[in-house]
């Protein structure tokens, strides 16, 4: 293998500020891309775990699932999906998604609005004992 080539499956560098993976309690993300007004993550949720139950005041969701068979929770009302379905997650809607699977759960998360930031999340409920932060 060439000094300068990438590992079979290592993501592409992407523009707009691509950094590395971001571990949480669940499993974690990684930024690909962010722009104004818009920014792209790949979410993995590790089997048994789910990401808090949140809604955001100053955003909203597009998710792609890629891998998996995640239960998503939006507004009250929940559902399993396969890889290659789509869900809007509208601004200020309660939402997590789930992984009661035995494989990672992959989703690619397009987040649109005037504020992109982490600290954008009201928690509800968290399995990690975050929730209030």
């Amino acid at each position: 293998m060439a000094a300068s080539a990438k590992p079979a499956g290592a993501a592409p560098r992407a523009r707009g500020g691509a950094r590395g993976f971001e571990r949480r309690p669940w499993g974690g993300f990684q930024t690909l891309e962010r722009g104004v007004g818009y920014k792209v993550k790949r979410l993995v949720v590790q089997p048994g775990h789910r990401i808090s139950l949140q809604r955001h005041r100053f955003r909203a969701e597009h998710w792609v699932i890629v891998a998996g068979s995640p239960r998503i929770v939006i507004g009250g009302t929940a559902r399993r999906l396969k890889p290659r379905a789509t869900v809007e997650v509208p601004r200020g809607a309660w939402h997590r998604i789930e992984n009661p699977g035995r494989r990672p759960v992959v989703v690619i998360e397009v987040q649109h609005g005037p504020h992109l930031m982490e600290n954008d999340i009201i928690r509800r409920h968290d399995d990690y004992g975050r929730a209030g932060r």
